[in-house]
């Protein structure tokens, strides 16, 4: 597999999101900030791909259960603040950087654009959460016939158990699961 057609997708690591593993949110921005720099070593795409809003997030209704909550908890709250990827990451101005809207990155987003105008047939995946952003992903780009490959350790969920379950048991189904290290050395 040619590397000009690889995008590592880097999802979720903002800190509004992190903040929620505690524990956690440090050991994994160090992890796949490691896994960005062998990117670009290799000349891979990096997208970073954050939950974006408009002001007033006028793109959640009060009939989606898991966001309107979001909606509620961001009132009087800097949505800038929420969205700023960490920067721990590395992240530049040359990066690009991709606003979804819902759960999968694919979902209210210009991903899937950006992946066919630079031939991208394979994506790399690290984000926050496994059970969220990961795994809806995952299913959504399998559905449109990407080769995936999840990167185990730069994932990470609030729910240490369903994280396991879903890296050992459901996301080998559709996917190449390794670690940072094993891909380094693959890619």
């Amino acid at each position: 597999m040619e590397s000009n057609t690889i995008a590592l997708l880097v999802m979720d690591m903002q800190t509004g999101i992190l903040g929620r593993l505690p524990q956690q949110g440090e050991a994994i921005i160090n992890k796949v900030a490691d896994a960005i720099k062998a990117a670009r070593e290799k000349n891979l795409l990096v997208i970073f791909v954050r939950v974006g809003f408009k002001k007033g997030l006028p793109e959640i209704s009060p009939a989606n259960k898991m966001f309107y909550g979001f909606k509620e908890q961001l009132k009087g709250a800097s949505l800038g603040a929420f969205m700023q990827i960490s920067p721990g990451l590395g992240i530049t101005e040359d990066d690009i950087v991709v606003d979804k809207k819902r759960v999968s990155a694919f979902s209210g987003s210009d991903l899937e654009m950006i992946l066919r105008a630079n031939n991208i047939s394979s994506l790399v995946l690290t984000g926050i959460a496994t059970s969220g952003v990961v795994l809806s992903t995952l299913r959504e780009a399998f559905d449109k016939d990407y080769q995936l490959t999840v990167l185990s350790d730069g994932c990470a969920d609030s729910d240490e158990e369903m994280h396991q379950f879903l890296i050992q048991k459901l996301l080998p189904k559709q996917a190449g699961v390794i670690t940072i290290n094993e891909w380094k050395i693959k890619a």
